[in-house]
């Protein structure tokens, strides 16, 4: 009975219903501006809700991470510059429908799906979160290696074109990761004596510059186009259309709810990996990958809101963050007097099944508020290009500045945006340049820590795998990828229809 009133504690309090919708509204809007991450905004209210009741800090604090992980859909888009990492996925076949004049139904889509994850990763949480966090503290460093190379040959999902293209893209991000002092040995990488590389670049502002600012010249190119009229008929998707994506939203919202649950991973991640299960398992999509494919949509937006219920099953049941907004939430469990952890499922389990509701109310106050305003969103799309590409620009530069508060950022910003235009001038695909800065932290610490651990000694790293079931099958599935990328794979599957036809 205790755990049904804790759960019901926000539905039948007005101030906490009141403070979800709060947060959850400023989330949305939050996560659409780039470079305003969600992490930022919540270590910012820790200062401003000190005083408070942990039950409306956290409250409030819930509705700006369910908010703002959705929120980066809206600019991803409609202006193809995502509001946070984890809708740069989105982006890729979201924009290709606002040209089309179709955002409204992008949008709609996006929210519906949003929500379906949502609440998928908040019933893991509820019923499964003891297995799901045990599973994830079975993660050796050498899985978390094998996880980051798995995400490295996503490469030939990214590139819509050239698989070698989508290689030097994906190996020139892991490069750009890589700049800046060794975490382990503080050492200087690719800096090359200056420091103001030191302290590496910053990945918003690569993020930024590549599909932002490239976005706005090429938009320069053709200014002397009309602007796509957008057609908002019908936003809300059919019941068809969701019945007929439901499996492949199940699909990549266990993925989300998985890598959500491991540390130090999050949506990014998880949406890339549900993009990349999508265009496997999709055989014949209405309209190609990367051209404006609903499946394009459904896959990550399943899985980086599947990853908020994933992310808070390490945090509540082992106090370990599953990522930098769980890890400021246990920070603020703390300052309220409560130790996350085994012991608070013992000992305060109404906190638990608190922040369950929590994360019910602000899922449905998500879906309430993205599907308001997409009429008046939608205008942005329409703009003359004269006010549009001022626009995008003003964008990039306070996203890229809010970061660090730094002029540096601004600058890099700038440098990757060219660079990013002349990729997109010459066929090169910017996602694997992402996806590359994205996963090379994960990949270069946990090898390290995996070969260290094992006397860096290959052999005994082999070995490991060998015998652990979980980094066999990660080794294999890494294998079986690797393969299928290959154009001897691509002949031999020519062959092999050309026969059965």
């Amino acid at each position: 009975m205790e755990t049904v009133l804790a759960f019901l504690t926000v539905f039948t309090q007005p101030q906490l219903f009141l403070l979800v919708g709060v947060g959850t509204f400023a989330g949305v809007y939050v996560g659409a501006i780039p470079g305003l991450s969600v992490t930022m905004a919540v270590s910012i209210l820790i200062s401003f809700t000190f005083s408070w009741d942990v039950y409306p800090a956290i409250a409030l604090m819930i509705g700006i991470y369910m908010g703002g992980v959705y929120g980066g859909s809206r600019t991803a888009i409609l202006l193809n510059i995502p509001g946070a990492p984890s809708a740069i996925a989105t982006a890729m076949d979201g924009y290709p429908m606002a040209q089309k004049g179709e955002a409204g139904t992008a949008i709609g889509v996006t929210t519906v799906m949003s929500f379906i994850g949502g609440f998928i990763g908040i019933i893991v949480l509820a019923l499964a979160a003891p297995f799901v966090s045990d599973f994830a503290l079975s993660f050796q460093p050498r899985d978390y290696m094998l996880l980051a190379v798995l995400g490295i040959l996503l490469v030939g999902s990214l590139s819509t074109g050239s698989l070698v293209k989508g290689i030097f893209a994906g190996a020139f991000g892991l490069a750009i990761g890589a700049v800046g002092r060794d975490p382990l040995t503080f050492a200087e990488r690719f800096t090359f004596d200056f420091r103001l590389l030191e302290g590496g670049i910053s990945f918003i502002a690569v993020m930024i510059g590549m599909f932002g600012v490239s976005e706005a010249l090429m938009q320069l190119q053709h200014a002397d186009k009309t602007a796509v009229k957008q057609k908002i008929s019908r936003i809300v998707p059919s019941w068809g259309t969701v019945r007929r994506h439901l499996p492949l939203s199940l699909q990549t919202s266990s993925i989300g709810v998985i890598i959500g649950a491991l540390p130090g991973t999050g949506g990014d991640i998880a949406a890339l990996m549900a993009y990349d299960h999508a265009k496997r398992v999709t055989k014949n999509p209405e309209v190609p990958f990367g051209q404006g494919a609903i499946e394009g949509l459904v896959a990550p937006e399943t899985a980086n809101n599947a990853a908020v219920g994933g992310a808070f099953i390490p945090m509540m049941t082992l106090g370990i963050p599953g990522d930098a907004v769980t890890a400021i939430m246990i920070g603020a469990l703390f300052i309220h007097g409560l130790n996350p952890g085994p012991m608070l499922m013992v000992d305060q389990p109404h906190m638990f099944w608190f922040i369950v509701g929590a994360l019910c109310v602000a899922n449905c106050f998500m879906l309430l508020f993205g599907l308001t305003g997409i009429k008046l969103f939608t205008r942005i799309v329409e703009m003359p290009r004269a006010v549009l590409i001022p626009l995008i620009m003003l964008l990039s530069i306070v996203g890229a500045y809010a970061v660090n508060n730094a002029i540096t950022d601004v600058y890099w910003m700038l440098a990757f945006g060219v660079f990013g235009y002349f990729m997109r001038h010459y066929g090169y695909p910017l996602g694997p340049v992402i996806l590359g800065v994205i996963l090379s932290r994960l990949l270069d610490d946990n090898w390290r820590r995996a070969i260290i651990s094992d006397r860096e000694d290959l052999g005994r790293f082999f070995g490991g795998i060998l015998h652990s079931p979980l980094s066999l099958v990660l080794f294999v599935a890494v294998i079986l990828i690797f393969v299928s990328q290959t154009p001897v794979w691509a002949k031999a599957k020519a062959m092999l229809r050309k026969e059965s036809a």
